[in-house]
């Protein structure tokens, strides 16, 4: 009888309680009050915040918030640029007991409306510059007042349940509408799972993340888990682009970076010098290309560790400096996770498709989405939560990434991973992006079209000899579509249903 995919290997320790997530993520300072926290780095110098002083401008924040009559459970809703005010406000917020909801500045005023309109904020702190909803209904703290608050007296740390909420994220809405996502305090105790299941983290690094502050990938990876480590988290000022970051890597010592897979490619378009500092590199955010992975580690000497994760809950299968993936995966779920792949009765035996799903006690996994209980119901089958993403385990536990359940593709009744096909695609020379979609060409017929860029449109001929030395015969595309570039999501995952929307048979080239 075969085994079927599921990993349990035990919990994680129970997270302490009373808790305070912001406690918790600052409980260094007091050690090591005068150890540089943060950097925030430039090609011209560093502004740079010792643990001690990163303390008092958060729980002055915190008191500042407090004195204003804001009670807990009251919610802030943050429209900040890429400063260092952001990871402020956000842990100031939850000191004091409130619920921040961090957003993209990107977004516009009617985006940003409609989220006020769910989450009926008490408050909203706003940088100049940035989009606020039409006559808001509560007061508007300015950049300024915020700032001016750091001064302040430190707020005691407001504890309690460590299930109580914590924040509010928003999904991405690749798969549709965006969903506010309550998180719970107890889910930066979940994230120590991945020190030494992704990261290989300790007090002794310094974590350089190629992110903007107000990026969730950020905040997690790149500020509140090295400074709960003990380490020194450095982010590139707002004006720093991709071509600057293997310089600063260097000047500044750099020994884990992190980044999304399309800052890898950036980066790999010029020479990188030498980096003796750097161990390894982090990817997250949307499928590492085996060839991005390559040509890093030929560029650098040192391996990328990706990890697979999602708004509702933190990142829980992941590669690491123990534990490298095997070609094509993944990697392994993070020891103390609770994985299954499933299907409609349960696990799947190993080796097949899918579901990839985390078991609902999972402490890193969501409280529910806002004002959704339906939709949060949806998401768990048993006790198992479900990703929507398909993938198959080994026999080792390892995991192979088969993308999101609504972009697989039928050829022929054969299903077909859209990963799949684009990793051989990306190999051919000339591409150096590619996604693939399953596209109607007539009313009930589809075949599966590769949206590639290049410098210029390839041959047909070309690409179908390289799809035919690379893959099966039912999984190669029919039609190649040359684009100048592929569609993506603030969170820089490619949006391949946004390739299938806009497909028109009639203007199949570009």
């Amino acid at each position: 009888m075969r085994m079927s995919s599921f990993f349990d290997q035990g919990p994680p320790p129970p997270c302490p309680a009373p808790f305070n997530l912001a406690a918790h993520v600052l409980a260094r300072a007091a050690d090591v009050p005068d150890k540089i926290a943060l950097a925030v780095i430039r090609q011209a110098g560093a502004e740079r915040w010792s643990y001690g002083r990163l303390e008092a401008a958060i729980r002055g924040t915190a008191t500042g918030f407090l004195s204003r009559g804001f009670a807990a459970g009251d919610r802030i809703l943050m429209r900040l640029g890429n400063t260092v005010d952001f990871p402020i406000t956000y842990l100031a917020a939850i000191a004091a007991g409130l619920i921040p909801v961090p957003t993209s500045a990107q977004l516009t005023r009617r985006e940003i409306g409609k989220i006020a309109a769910e989450i009926t904020p008490a408050l909203i702190v706003a940088a100049e510059g940035v989009a606020l909803p039409e006559a808001p209904a509560c007061p508007i703290l300015t950049l300024h007042e915020l700032q001016e608050m750091r001064a302040l007296p430190p707020a005691d740390y407001a504890l309690g349940d460590p299930n109580r909420p914590a924040y509010i994220i928003y999904t991405s809405g690749t798969a549709g509408q965006p969903r506010a996502v309550m998180h719970a305090h107890r889910a930066i105790w979940a994230r120590r799972m991945m020190w030494q299941g992704w990261y290989g983290l300790t007090g002794a690094d310094r974590l350089l993340h190629a992110g903007a502050f107000n990026w969730t990938y950020t905040l997690g990876t790149g500020l509140m888990d090295p400074w709960a480590a003990g380490a020194t988290a450095l982010i590139p000022g707002a004006d720093v682009g991709a071509e600057a970051l293997p310089l600063l890597l260097g000047r500044f010592d750099a020994t884990i970076f992190a980044a999304a897979p399309g800052v890898y490619r950036q980066m790999l378009k010029a020479p990188i010098p030498a980096l003796p500092m750097l161990r390894h590199g982090l990817s997250a955010g949307e499928k590492l290309p085996d060839t991005t992975r390559a040509a890093w580690r030929a560029a650098t000497g040192t391996a990328i560790h990706e990890a697979f994760g999602m708004s509702e809950c933190s990142t829980f299968i992941s590669s690491s400096p123990d534990r490298p993936a095997p070609p094509h995966s993944l990697g392994f779920p993070q020891p103390g996770r609770r994985v299954a792949i499933l299907g409609p009765d349960g696990p799947v035996p190993l080796g097949e498709p899918g579901t990839i799903a985390v078991q609902a006690s999972d402490p890193g996994l969501m409280l529910g989405y806002l004002n959704a209980e339906t939709e949060t119901k949806a998401r768990y089958q048993g006790d198992w939560f479900l990703t929507g993403d398909t993938g198959a385990m080994d026999a080792d536990h390892a995991i192979r990434y088969l993308g999101r359940a609504d972009d697989m593709m039928n050829a022929g009744g054969f299903r077909v991973s859209p990963i799949e096909v684009e990793t051989a695609m990306r190999l051919h020379p000339a591409i150096t992006d590619c996604a693939v979609a399953e596209v109607a060409i007539k009313p009930d017929v589809s075949v599966i079209a590769a949206f590639y860029t290049a410098d210029t449109a390839l041959p047909d001929p070309d690409l179908k000899a390289h799809a035919e030395a690379t893959l099966a015969r039912y999984k190669q595309p029919r039609l190649y579509l040359h684009r100048t570039d592929l569609p993506r999501g603030a969170n820089n995952k490619v949006l391949r249903k946004v390739l299938r929307d806009s497909f028109d048979p009639g203007r199949s080239a570009q």
